[in-house]
């Protein structure tokens, strides 16, 4: 069944904070006398040396509000802040789309960094003004690796029959999962995370505005590996969020992303040379660099990647959103694009987009 990513649209918080500015919050923060030295210096490496983040946009209205962390005031923060990024992304969607929200037959939202009761889908279809008869759909648990389930979930909703235009949003508020101990993996990971949202019309039919570029999604798969899970996973500590971030990660990675990519491009019949553009998740600069060397890339290949975590850090399931939006905007080369997010499972996952010049 054919499906065109018809619409998308990108949220983030209004407030940018560069790596400089989170380092001199953390050292002013009471959080730098409970930790100890080994932690100081891991902050200092990762936010003073070339870490390939630059920024990141963060909800809150300072820095300082970063280290309140206690489980109300967290799960305060996911209730104020994911639905409306969900939502913004969502109306810039359909706005990019050409459609209304009634015309929207199913919502799929995605996310790991908070939990609701009910779900997203109901706080974004009430801000939408989606149809009472919308099928709502809560995905949570998938950690960085959400947004290609989502689609996936999409493509077969639109092929069943029952839906013409699918909604897929991710959203993630990395501030309202923090958290603080003498570890390096959750040292690190606090300093690599944003908060942002994304969103995706999915369509069986990809008419739009003259000229637009048409967003075919062609063929897909996914590899999970349970045992493999303790390298990158959320646990629950204290009533909160913990993020634990191994050494393991950037190869793991690299070596499930060239699994699912021989396996689609093998029944395409394809060679990686004829991909015109690589629309990868990026864990962090470590894990685009092992990218580049399983998949034997060249420096230019994960621009837009590499682009998009300068600027915004680690957006979680988020991220390729913002990394297909940066090609087309940039009215990347069409052809053949592969799309790939990989994370907690552990999990990996890709699709072959043909993509319209």
């Amino acid at each position: 069944m054919t499906m065109y990513l018809r619409g998308l649209g990108t949220a983030t918080p209004p407030q940018r904070f560069t790596k400089a500015q989170c380092l001199a919050a953390f050292e002013r923060s009471d959080w730098f006398a409970r930790l100890d030295h080994r932690s100081h210096l891991v902050a200092r490496t990762v936010l003073q040396r070339d870490n390939g983040i630059e920024a990141r946009r963060l909800a809150v209205e300072s820095l300082d509000d970063v280290f309140s962390i206690d489980p109300e005031t967290l799960s305060a923060r996911f209730l104020a802040h994911a639905p409306a990024l969900a939502s913004q992304a969502a109306e810039r969607a359909l706005a990019n789309a050409g459609l209304a929200p009634g015309d929207i037959d199913a919502v799929v939202v995605s996310t790991c960094t908070g939990y609701l009761c009910p779900g997203l889908t109901g706080y974004v279809a009430e801000r939408l003004g989606l149809r009472q008869d919308v099928r709502a759909f809560d995905l949570v648990g998938q950690g960085c690796a959400a947004a290609l389930p989502n689609l996936q979930l999409g493509h077969s909703l639109l092929g069943s029959g029952s839906c013409e235009h699918v909604l897929s949003v991710c959203v993630e508020v990395s501030s309202a999962a923090m958290y603080l101990d003498n570890d390096p993996g959750v040292i690190i990971s606090a300093c690599l995370f944003g908060d942002g949202a994304g969103a995706a019309v999915l369509s069986r039919d990809p008419a739009g505005e003259a000229g637009r570029r048409q967003v075919e999604w062609m063929d897909s798969t996914s590899l999970i590996e349970p045992g493999r899970r303790a390298a990158l996973m959320f646990e629950q500590r204290g009533g909160m969020l913990r993020n634990i971030l191994t050494r393991e990660v950037p190869a793991l990675a690299a070596d499930y992303a060239q699994k699912v990519l021989q396996t689609v491009l093998g029944r395409a019949d394809l060679d990686p040379g004829r991909i015109a553009a690589w629309i990868m998740h990026a864990g962090g600069r470590d894990v685009l660099q092992a990218l580049e060397r399983q998949l034997e890339l060249d420096g230019g290949a994960l621009r837009y990647s590499a682009a998009m975590l300068r600027e915004y850090g680690n957006l979680s399931s988020v991220f390729v959103y913002f990394v297909l939006e940066a090609a087309l905007a940039d009215d990347a080369p069409g052809g053949w694009w592969w799309l790939s997010s990989f994370g907690a499972g552990f999990s990996c996952h890709g699709a072959l987009l043909r993509v319209g010049d």
